[in-house]
């Protein structure tokens, strides 16, 4: 069998959301990849992640000689290398938006991803709800409204069909069922609670969630 050509090192399924983002786009484009798995939240992970990833951290996208760590560089590469697989939206306007949305995301929502980091295994809503993850929870459940509403495209990802905003999003619509499961509080017309089902619904998502059970089982 011939070698892949790419290499994803990634960490704990259950909760490594910024792994979750390539990977998923990488399993929804059907780009075969060799999965490197290291487990986070360990004494000797820093070292092991060490051996393939500059940063020290998780992912890292291998392509041969050439290293892209970083979710939203990665998805940038994976974009510049298979243009076919409209990793971004084809529209001008919609794309710029794409960008926007992904770029705000890679740089925001600190007080949400602090009180809410990722556990697609869990189910814990919060009570009472930090005024700062309220605000980050209602400008999400605006920004996916908007970018609903303004794709030429028809689907029920963010604009239309699958993009790396979706990637980008994927682990804040985990983190919204764990933590706050009811989003018309934040202004929810349905389209956020739509958008989440969507997510959940990918076969992708859900081989995903299967690994991070496997994972937990396996260190038990």
């Amino acid at each position: 069998m011939a070698a892949q050509r790419y290499r994803l090192v990634i960490g704990n399924k259950s909760w490594s959301s910024w792994s979750l983002r390539p990977w998923l786009a990488m399993r929804r484009l059907g780009l075969p990849f060799e999965e490197i798995n290291v487990r986070l939240r360990q004494p000797d992970s820093k070292a092991e992640i060490l051996k393939f990833s500059p940063s020290g951290m998780v992912p890292l996208l291998l392509d041969g000689d050439i290293a892209v760590w970083d979710s939203l560089a990665i998805l940038e590469y994976l974009a510049e290398q298979h243009p076919e697989a409209d990793l971004w939206p084809s529209d001008r306007r919609a794309r710029a938006l794409a960008r926007c949305a992904a770029a705000e995301m890679h740089s925001g929502f600190m007080p949400l991803r602090r009180a809410c980091s990722m556990e697609v295994l869990s189910v814990s809503p919060l009570d009472p709800v930090p005024e700062d993850v309220a605000a980050d929870a209602t400008r999400v459940v605006a920004l996916w409204r908007e970018c609903r509403s303004r794709t030429p495209v028809p689907g029920p990802f963010l604009f239309g069909a699958f993009t790396a905003a979706d990637a980008m999003y994927a682990p804040v619509a985990s983190r919204f069922r764990t933590y706050l499961p009811d989003l018309t509080p934040y202004g929810d017309d349905g389209t956020a609670a739509a958008y989440i089902e969507t997510i959940f619904a990918m076969p992708e998502m859900q081989a995903w969630i299967d690994g991070a059970r496997e994972q937990v089982a396996a260190s038990q």
